[in-house]
């Protein structure tokens, strides 16, 4: 009995252990210190936005033209921020869409970074909430490192991607999972990644699905910036669909906690 009851005991213990450990890590960044709750109308908030501009494929063979300042692509209404892609021509692109940045406005070393988001369905489209590293002037990507969040391909509904890139790592060999989420087109859902110097941790919904441990040797010690964007084709959202002709991602609100 006394074996018994050491054992027993051996094992209330491991498992007070593993759920204080649990607790610990989903409630270790608890102090908001940047947000974006979208309750305004009309462009985004530009002392916390920038754009991203330009239809040059930005190194995937993407077929937007990402504009800035436009209503038509990146607007915020009725509590939530919608960036739309449109089949409209610009330039030398057939398509239209946003890019949104936090760089030179936020960016942060470390914490837990969550957006609440409704993605589309169209095939082709391929929306993406995601951090690039601040010293990516300095050393160019991937070297400065990224943290996807969460990416979507149209052709794949409802498959989202959490995906870490570095050298060694860039591009189809980027260190990732995938979780389906049934209603990831049709409902909105929480994508969240808790970072720090010892690991990186993905998030939907609360329920970890990638974990990735952190050291000096990959560049995830220093500060990065946000962005949202939604592109369409390219070598990753695949094949659009000929009919396609307008289409959104909706993000009811961004929080930063340290």
């Amino acid at each position: 009995m006394r074996v018994e009851n050491k054992l027993i005991h051996s094992l209330v213990f491991l498992s007070a252990l593993f759920i204080q450990k649990t607790a610990i890590s989903q409630t270790q960044f608890t102090k908001l210190v940047w947000a974006d709750e979208f309750n305004y109308k009309g462009l985004p908030d530009s002392s916390k936005w920038g754009y991203a501009i330009g239809g040059h494929g930005w190194g995937n063979n993407e077929l937007q033209y990402y504009t800035e300042k436009d209503t038509l692509n990146a607007k915020v209404e009725n509590g939530v921020l919608k960036i739309i892609a449109r089949k409209q021509k610009k330039e030398n692109r057939e398509y239209t869409s946003a890019r949104l940045l936090t760089k030179n406005k936020f960016d942060f070393k470390y914490g837990r970074i969550e957006a609440v988001a409704k993605i589309p369905a169209s095939a082709g489209t391929w929306p993406a909430i995601w951090l690039l590293g601040s010293t990516i002037e300095q050393v160019n990507w991937p070297a400065c490192g990224e943290i996807d969040i969460m990416e979507h391909r149209g052709i794949e509904l409802n498959k989202i991607f959490g995906t870490l890139h570095y050298p060694g790592h860039s591009g189809g060999k980027g260190n990732g999972k995938t979780l389906n989420i049934p209603t990831a087109t049709s409902s909105f859902h929480n994508y969240a990644v808790e970072w720090n110097a010892i690991e990186i941790k993905f998030y939907i919904d609360n329920e970890l699905y990638h974990t990735v441990a952190n050291n000096e040797s990959i560049p995830f010690n220093h500060n990065f910036f946000i962005l949202l964007n939604l592109a369409i084709g390219g070598n990753f959202g695949g094949t659009v669909d000929p009919l396609f002709a307008i289409d959104s991602m909706e993000i009811d609100y961004v929080r930063v906690f340290q």
